[in-house]
């Protein structure tokens, strides 16, 4: 096996260690568009952060130390493999991520406990996300 055909094989390798979500979504778009998304304050709703910090369902957003305004870089990582796994890569319409939170007149979810967040997908927070689930670099 030549040296270069070996480090073909390693990297395939690695990849194919990664959870297939983590592959295709990128990190630095999520920090930098998507998470800070879960801090706004939203008419007639609470912040993302202030239900799902430390709660007990599937999107579970790392608490924020005492008086930070945003996460630190291992939490921001951890909200990233939390929020990957509840999204389908390449299709945000069909995504839970994206549905629960949108209104059901505008194709979301029957019930979100935290109330509409977006009311339709024109919204300009939701299409933050959705462009990240498509890829967006």
């Amino acid at each position: 096996m030549t040296l270069a055909r070996f480090y073909s094989v390693l990297v395939l390798a690695a990849c194919a260690t990664l959870p297939a979500a983590a592959q295709s979504l990128d990190y630095e778009v999520f920090k930098t568009r998507v998470e800070p998304i879960f801090l706004k304050k939203r008419p007639t709703h609470a912040r993302c952060v202030v239900c799902h910090a430390g709660a007990n369902n599937a999107f579970r957003l790392q608490p924020l130390e005492k008086g930070a305004t945003m996460w630190t870089e291992e939490q921001s990582r951890k909200n990233f493999e939390t929020v990957s796994r509840l999204v389908k890569p390449g299709d945000p319409v069909n995504s839970h991520f994206l549905k629960q939170p949108l209104a059901a007149t505008g194709g979301g979810e029957e019930f979100h406990s935290g109330g509409r967040q977006f009311a339709t997908r024109d919204d300009p927070d939701w299409k933050v996300i959705a462009d990240w689930v498509r890829g967006a670099k």
